[in-house]
């Protein structure tokens, strides 16, 4: 076994471990420390990964500029998360804050996995993972919404994994040669160029439509949405951005795969029709959500539908679906964990309870504004520059009705998020909420500021070496 074969095990081990620990000693100093110190063997482990770009490890992981690219997202978002996290168990039972930390190790890990994975078999066994570790966050306030949503993810999800992994299987099934079998994507690629093009486009159907439980996207969407709504904050912001990339990333190793075949055209055509289905079904119910969460969540539905998007244009349309989702993990993450804050200030998710947070709390309403510029695309937010580079990619292959639709299905997203911000920020509640109102501490709203002042940062300058790296991510797919 090579260096980096001991050090992805050791990471993996310690995991378990970690977990275990944590999960079976029920003590909140413990379940802390060892929290903190995974923090820190997750960063040097992602630091370890760049080191070594481009190598595969144990025939099961590659560390390619995907992969660690949103493993490097993930590193950023575990030490805003752990943060929030313990501000908001603070109070829990042992047992409970022993659990929500175990489970949390337990997440980044499968996340992780997923990530380097070189296999459809490697995927869907820590696509599985996710699903079980992120239960456990989801029902932790223990009431019978949770229970519900929780339950509801854990079927559906299951059952979404289980097709995608059947359209890879269904492939499977036409190939004799047994030194293929084993749907590395090395072997995929081998596959589809055997394949009938009929089944490559029954396997990507049943992948995206799979996949489509964690990226979030129509036809699937809706199990994430009530997740979102239920979970903790901070697990909200996970699952609608790491989340959510595991799915991204399942869908676009596939597609990235099948697009030197004759049936891309076809995925292309799914790709928008599932992304323009979910930026009008985000717009229609964000036009009437009164639940703040709710309300992100659909959001995040509409993000996922311009990324679907963006891939099923092509040229920079690629470019621009790799930096929208690596701007809208740090814009969507900051605002979950400022929507949490904002429960503890006005009592209350509900909108027609929520008002006057200007005066309530300064830091966090000046967050939660700037936080609305960066995920609606307004200058000087850095999604402008990925929905730029896709009205772009629209204009150059002349899909000017496509062009026309998303940009009218933009402008209900934006009036619907501007008069539900608004609101929160400056008008007076309409109802008076029933729980206890808290005051947060100013400083608790600096990772916020930090992650929206990257997504800012990123609209002024991209660095090259991040630029070569997405480009290295969409070199091989058709120009």
């Amino acid at each position: 076994m090579s260096e980096s074969g001991y050090i992805l095990a050791g990471f993996f081990l310690v995991s378990l471990l970690m977990g275990v620990v944590v999960g079976l000693v029920h003590s909140k100093l413990l379940a802390r420390s060892i929290t903190i110190l995974y923090v820190v063997i997750h960063i040097s482990f992602t630091g370890y990964c760049w080191l070594h770009l481009g190598e595969t490890v144990l025939d099961y992981f590659t560390f390619d500029p995907l992969g660690v690219l949103l493993l490097t997202i993930l590193s950023i978002l575990t030490i805003t998360t752990v943060y929030h996290g313990f501000i908001y168990v603070k109070d829990a039972k042992p047992r409970i804050y022993a659990i929500y930390h175990a489970a949390l190790i337990a997440l980044v890990a499968s996340m992780s996995g997923a990530y380097l994975a070189n296999g459809m078999t490697t995927v869907w066994i820590f696509v599985e993972a996710t699903t079980l570790s992120v239960a456990a966050l989801i029902y932790h306030d223990r009431t019978p919404l949770a229970l519900e949503a929780t339950w509801k993810y854990v079927f559906v999800c299951s059952i979404g994994i289980s097709l995608a992994y059947l359209g890879i299987l269904f492939l499977g099934f036409t190939v004799h040669d047994a030194r293929l079998l084993h749907l590395s994507f090395d072997s995929v690629t081998e596959i589809a160029k055997m394949a009938n093009p009929l089944y490559l486009k029954i396997a990507f159907v049943f992948v995206l439509v799979g996949y489509s439980t964690k990226m979030g996207l129509f036809p699937m969407h809706t199990v994430t949405v009530d997740a979102h709504t239920v979970a903790p904050p901070p697990i909200s912001a996970f699952i609608s951005t790491t989340l959510m990339n595991v799915g991204f990333l399942a869908i676009f190793r596939i597609y990235a795969l099948f697009s030197a075949t004759s049936i891309l055209p076809f995925m292309n055509h799914v790709l928008i029709l599932s992304g323009v289905l979910s930026l009008l079904v985000s717009a229609g119910y964000m036009l009437k959500a009164k639940h703040n969460k709710r309300m992100l969540a659909y959001s995040s539905l509409e993000n996922m539908g311009i990324v679907a998007i963006a891939i099923g244009i092509g040229g920079i349309g690629y470019y621009a679906a790799i930096l929208h989702i690596v701007l809208h993990s740090f814009t969507k993450a900051g605002l979950f964990y400022q929507i949490g804050q904002s429960y503890k200030v006005m009592g209350t998710y509900k909108l027609d309870e929520s008002g006057n947070y200007m005066a309530l709390y300064p830091a966090g309403a000046t967050a939660l504004l700037l936080g609305f510029l960066c995920i609606t695309a307004i200058p000087p937010s850095g999604m402008f520059i990925s929905e730029l580079y896709l009205m772009k990619a629209m204009i150059h292959s002349q899909n000017y009705l496509l062009l026309a639709v998303t940009g009218l299905l933009l402008c209900f997203v934006l009036y619907a998020l501007l008069t539900r911000v608004l609101h929160i920020v400056y008008s007076q509640p309409r109802e008076k909420p029933l729980h206890e109102l808290q005051k947060v501490n100013p400083w608790q709203s600096i990772s916020q500021y930090f992650l929206f002042g990257l997504v800012i940062f990123i609209c002024f300058v991209q660095p090259m070496p991040f630029r070569h790296l997405i480009e290295s991510i969409i070199n091989a797919l058709p120009k």
